[in-house]
């Protein structure tokens, strides 16, 4: 998975000692902020692969019970 998310740390520290934070505060929120970016937030590309997982999923489980009940019915018209 390429993640291609990027936080300007330094950035996001100044605007928060613009409207009063210390500059201790402003870094610990900058970086628990960093974490979660890198860490925690889903990109596009990350929801395009689960997409297609799912997809490719899905897919193969309805060939499945197509193949299955084309089989339980072909076993019954033989039967009765």
């Amino acid at each position: 998975m390429c993640r291609m998310l990027v936080f300007d740390t330094h950035a996001y520290v100044k605007s928060l000692q613009s409207v009063g934070f210390t500059e201790e505060q402003a870094e610990v929120q900058a970086n628990a902020l960093k974490t979660l970016v890198e860490n925690d937030l889903a990109t596009k590309q990350d929801l395009k692969e689960l997409e297609l997982r799912l997809k490719h999923d899905l897919t193969l489980r309805l060939g499945t019970m197509l193949v299955v009940g084309i089989g339980v019915v072909a076993t019954l018209v033989k039967i009765l």
